[in-house]
Formats: structure tokens, sequence, C-alpha cells
């Protein structure tokens, strides 16, 4: 019985279809392995993938929002050189007769008296130059604040620093008051005023009275001469 065991399993063993099972078996095993791992590692590429992803997009997102500010930046730049200009064109005095002779239409204009008048420079900036003026005034009430407004909304660029009450009579009202304006660097110079002290204040001091018909405006110097005080520090 043994016997003819021993030679069933000889004749399958040298049988070419039981290699040919036993081949397929192996690859399939093979098979099933790969497949296995490749599956493994597709959903590992994958979700690493996805993250990689939301990441560089999380990125993305961040930098659009930082460089936003500066998405036509060029343009603005442009546009704000262009109001400079007009700036520097229209309401920067382009001497010093022209605030001078400013300030004594808007006398006239308001009715009040400017008694004395000072005009001085500071130091100058990359650009322009600090114009000081410091005046007293006579008026009542109303004539003085149509002057202080006036000087505020004016195309010359004025700007109050500060205003003292130095006395009241009769109705009218005593003022003393501060203002600046400015002039470029080459007209400031060309102007002569002479420098202001520390503390602002102008050196030079002139009495100013109302214009009449063909006089200078208060604070202006006559046609010909240079600024009142002009020489003083010099």
């Amino acid at each position: 019985m043994s016997e003819k065991s021993n030679i069933k399993w000889r004749e399958r063993l040298s049988s070419p279809l039981t290699w040919h099972v036993a081949a397929f078996s192996v690859l399939l095993i093979v098979m099933v392995v790969l497949a296995t791992r490749f599956a493994l590692d597709w959903m590992a590429v994958s979700s690493s993938s996805a993250d990689a992803l939301a990441s560089k997009q999380v990125e993305l997102k961040a930098m659009e929002m930082q460089t936003s500010p500066l998405r036509g930046l060029d343009k603005r730049t442009a546009h704000s050189r262009e109001l400079i200009g007009y700036f520097y064109q229209n309401r920067i005095p382009a001497n010093y007769s022209s605030f001078a002779t400013r300030i004594g239409e808007l006398e006239v204009k308001s009715g009040v008296r400017v008694t004395r008048v000072g005009y001085s420079q500071g130091k100058p900036g990359p650009d322009l130059t600090e114009i000081f003026l410091d005046a007293n005034l006579i008026g009542d009430y109303p004539q003085i604040m149509h002057f202080i407004n006036s000087l505020e909304r004016d195309t010359i660029f004025f700007v109050v620093k500060q205003m003292n009450l130095t006395g009241q009579q009769g109705g009218l009202v005593n003022l003393r008051l501060q203002v600046s304006t400015w002039m470029s660097n080459a007209a400031a110079a060309a102007s002569r005023l002479p420098q202001a002290n520390p503390n602002g204040q102008p050196k030079n001091e002139a009495p100013a009275a109302a214009p009449a018909d063909g006089a200078s405006p208060a604070g202006a110097p006559p046609a010909g001469a240079p600024p009142a005080g002009a020489g003083e520090g010099e």
C-alpha cells in the first residue's frame, strides 16, 4: 500500500501540471503581497499629498494677505507725488511778498488793524523752510474771528500756532497772533528774513498800519526795499 502511495506521489511530482499549479500559487501569493503593499503605500502618499497641498494653500493665502497692501503701490505713489506737487505749487508761497501781501489783504477785508508784525525763518528742512509770523491785532470780536477764519481757509497754507488776548478796551480786542507758513528753501534764503530765536519768536518786529492807496500792505516791505529787519543778525 505504501509503495503504491509513493508511486502516486512521484508521478504527481513529476507531472508538469503539478509544477504549474505550484508556480501559479507562488505567483498569486507574491501578487497579493505586492498589491497589499502598493495599497498601503498609496494611502500613505495620498494622505501626505493632501496635507502638503493644504499647507501650501495656507501659505499662499498668507502671502496674498501680506502682499495685498502693496498692490497698486506704484499708482498710489505717483498719485501722492501729484498731490504733493499740487500742494507745493498752489499753497506754498513763492516768495516773501506773496504771504506778506496776503496778510494785508485779509486785514483790509476783515476790518482789523495790524499794529505790529514780525517775520523770521526757521532752519531749512529737506524741501521747505518754516516762516514765523508774530503780529498784534486790534478789532472787535467778529472782525478778529473773521480775520483768523480767513487766514486758516486761505489758499496760502497758514497754520495758527498761538493766540493770546493782551487787552480789551471800548469793545476792541487786542490779540497777539503767532502764525506759521512755509517757503521753499531757495525762496526763504532769497527773502533774507532773519533767523528765528530758539523758541520760534521772530526777531524783527516792524509796526504795521492799514495800507493806504498805493501803499504796501501791512508787514510787507516797500517796493525795492529788503524785508523789515532783514539786516538784523547779518
